[in-house]
């Protein structure tokens, strides 16, 4: 009895295998793939990139009403409208049937590639590829009739190969691509129980799906250690580098250069989109010297963002300055060219002092930085390139003595500006004190051109340099407007003292429609550009420019947060969207507001 039933258990088993419902495809691929890409709710990207308002959003801007009349997209919407008429569907409804279930794409790191896609309608699925084998069979006829579609069993499927590069089958619902019959061979092997290990054994891989959760719409698992054997990758994540570059990348080059792997998670919930990165790497501990990026306690992290009119970014970052400056020779075991000129500036600006204690170690971790679009003054005019002003805003341990030492390096640097100004023939700026509220702060600012009044002043008509003090505030800006809005942010602090992103080190924030505005300022400027680098015409280049202001509509707001969670490092992305509006492109609604003010 016990005999009969261990072979019929068997049986069950082998059935289970060949059956139409296959298991989970990370059984299918080898457990040395090195990147696998999962879609596996695509039915919420499909119900955002095919809704109704999109598509009359898209069809109602004059790019795609100008693609439409090209010769290529005419036999584009032909042969669309054959494969449309052999599947008795049209091509929304196909596309939801034939991947409604998902789709996955494996990597190995001899560059196999495997493509399975799970199929909702199996008969459509046999109709497509019926297609497809006619539209080859039809080339091959026309060129060689020995790249003609083949045929041949492996282990009870039939695979296909239309060409040298790839081969296919179909089982059960499932769809198998592989750039080459060997890749396609192997994950039938793991199907029928042989060829190795598979993916979904991987401690690795279950380790980073179960981090990202079941909530994911796609996921990205990454091998970091086969990855990292990539040339360029190696590079990327050994130590040293510039000055500026190890500050940004803080808290996150060495958790990637002691990962094992790296998941990627994609999130949907009405018109926002959250991309989520976890690994297992180790977390910088803040006593080494690449700790300065870490939050030392549960109630440190980078600041929330300040906020000002016209705001097209904000940055808040966790570094301390100190603890960077003083590891330098161990985080610059070759002294870069960035390091000497950091360092010959440094030397300059606060000449005699010493640059580790008395200057960076004056001043807190927490560092923002503010970029915003102008309204400029019509008594002087408007620059023919329009810059937004930008500034930092740092805080100071002794804001007193520290304020001034600050004060008398920006003196010497505005005096290195205009000596190099002079060299050149070019003017100079003229330094000045003046009081906003109760605040006396410096200005420098180049004198009044003679076409005042006028478009199209100089670049340097974006600058009027200003540095603020306010408590232990010190402000330092491009222009004095922005300086004067952020003493007004920085006394609102104050008073009522925000609380630190909890573990995070890194903190971006952008405006969709101010960084709309600045970039459709800027419009005729960049047609010329275009034109001149890449050899195009006015008209050419205006199609180019304008098909980049339309996927930058697309964008509302976005915000990049990097530090850690439950113990692992993590990064996430949040963008929330929108239908491109050609009079919103035309006329974006910050530059509207700002015309109606004027």
């Amino acid at each position: 009895m016990k005999t009969k039933h261990l072979i019929l258990l068997a049986l069950a088993l082998e059935a289970a295998v060949l059956a139409d419902e296959p298991p989970p495809v990370s059984q299918w691929i080898p457990s040395e793939a090195v990147v696998v890409l999962e879609i596996n709710k695509p039915e919420a990207l499909l119900d955002a990139l095919l809704s109704e308002d999109l598509e009359k959003a898209v069809t109602n801007l004059p790019q795609y009403q100008a693609f439409t009349a090209v010769p290529q997209f005419r036999q584009v919407r032909g042969i669309t409208q054959i494969i449309e008429a052999q599947l008795d569907a049209d091509w929304r409804t196909a596309l939801r049937k034939l991947v409604g279930r998902g789709l996955c794409i494996a990597v190995g790191a001899g560059g196999e590639m495997l493509l399975s896609v799970e199929c909702q309608d199996k008969a459509l699925l046999e109709q497509a590829h019926k297609s497809v084998q006619a539209f080859a069979s039809a080339a091959a006829a026309n060129k060689s009739p020995s790249e003609a579609p083949a045929s041949k069993e492996y282990r009870g499927v039939t695979t296909w190969s239309f060409g040298p590069k790839e081969a296919h089958a179909i089982v059960g619902d499932r769809f198998l691509l592989a750039n080459n019959s060997q890749a396609l061979e192997h994950a039938l092997d793991l199907r029928a129980g042989s060829g190795g290990q598979s993916l979904a054994s991987r401690a690795a891989y279950k380790d980073a799906v179960n981090a990202l959760g079941s909530d994911a719409v796609a996921r990205l698992f990454v091998d970091m250690g086969a990855l990292k054997q990539a040339p360029r990758i190696k590079q990327a994540l050994a130590r040293g580098g510039e000055p500026l570059g190890v500050l940004l990348t803080a808290g996150t080059r060495d958790p990637l250069d002691s990962a094992n792997w790296l998941g990627l998670g994609l999130y949907v919930k009405g018109d926002t989109l959250t991309l989520r990165a976890v690994n297992d790497g180790k977390l910088p501990d803040p006593a080494t010297p690449s700790g300065f990026a870490t939050p030392r306690g549960p109630q440190d992290g980078a600041w929330p963002n300040l906020r000002v009119a016209r705001q097209i970014a904000g940055i808040s970052l966790y570094r301390d300055m100190h603890g960077f400056y003083a590891a330098k020779d161990q985080l610059f075991p070759e002294r870069t060219s960035g390091l000497i000129f950091f360092e010959n500036m440094m030397g300059i600006f606060f000449s005699g002092r010493d640059l580790t204690e008395e200057v960076l170690g004056v001043t807190k971790p927490e560092i923002r930085f503010v970029v915003a679009r102008q309204q400029y003054d019509p008594a002087v005019g408007t620059p023919g390139v329009q810059v937004p002003a930008f500034a930092a805003v740092l805080r100071l341990k002794n804001p007193e003595a520290s304020g001034e030492l600050a004060e008398e390096a920006w003196q010497k640097a505005l005096g290195l500006i205009n000596f190099t100004q002079g060299q050149k023939a070019l003017p100079g700026m003229i330094m000045d004190r003046v009081i906003y509220r109760d605040t006396k702060y410096t200005v420098s600012f180049y004198r009044r051109p003679p076409n005042a009044g006028q478009p199209n002043l100089d670049l340097r008509y974006n600058f009027r340099p200003a540095l603020a003090r306010r408590g232990e505030y010190l402000i330092m800006s491009s222009t004095d407007k922005l300086a004067e809005e952020l003493i007004d942010a920085v006394s609102n602090e104050t008073s009522s003292p925000p609380k630190a992103a909890h573990q995070t080190h890194s903190l971006v924030e952008v405006d969709g429609d101010q960084l709309l505005a600045i970039l459709r300022a800027n419009r005729e400027n960049f047609v010329r550009q275009n034109a001149l680098e890449k050899g195009r015409t006015p008209e050419q280049a205006s199609v180019g420019v304008n098909a980049f202001l339309t996927l930058v509509d697309t964008l509302k707001h976005a915000k990049l947060t990097i530090g850690q969670s439950s113990g692992r490092p993590e990064a996430n992305l949040t963008l929330q969207l929108r239908a491109p509006d050609a009079k919103r492109i035309e006329n974006p609604p910050a530059l509207a507001q700002a015309s109606a003010a004027r």
